[in-house]
């Protein structure tokens, strides 16, 4: 579940960056651009969401193989092996393309100063508390919604009941 929190957090992050700076570049950025980016995503520890990716689509795909293959379990299971060798690291790919995303959604000077932010303990309190405010911020409007859900309940009961009709 916060694993899953924090995947929500940073595709929202993501996507908050894709449509939210109207000076955004739009051409390739710049090395230094780049740079900051990735150092962005280094303070708020974005690969942690990413780091498995590899093993686990390696044991996804092995999964979905041995359920029409079961006599090649350990064929499978050796070549499962060999491949996750083959395609260690190729998760840094993900973290390539979010810096480069960063780095096109803002300007140079402007991740320069979102870098330096995170860097500072604002920046860092930031980081540590916007997980936590969002879980009960998602608490909160799981609780709004049951409430709700009830009292509209109530009220299609409450229609229904003036036609004369029990629901």
């Amino acid at each position: 579940m916060k694993k899953l929190l924090n995947v929500l957090l940073v595709a929202g992050a993501a996507l908050g960056l894709m449509l939210g700076s109207a000076m955004a570049q739009t051409a390739k950025p710049s090395a230094a651009a780049l740079g900051y980016a990735k150092e962005i995503l280094a303070a708020k520890n974005v690969s942690m969401i990413y780091q498995g990716a590899v093993p686990g689509l390696v044991q996804r795909t092995k999964d979905v193989l041995l359920q029409s293959n079961l006599n090649y379990q350990k064929d499978l299971e050796e070549v499962s092996v060999i491949v996750a060798k083959e395609f260690a690291g190729r998760e840094k790919e993900i973290g390539e393309e979010m810096a480069r995303i960063y780095a096109t959604a803002f300007t140079e000077a402007e991740l320069k100063d979102l870098a330096t932010f995170y860097k500072s303990p604002l920046g860092a309190k930031v980081i540590a508390q916007e997980p936590v405010a969002f879980n009960r911020a998602r608490q909160y409007m799981d609780q709004w919604a049951q409430k709700f859900a009830e009292e509209i309940n109530g009220k299609f009961r409450a229609e229904m009941k003036k036609r004369g009709k029990e629901i």
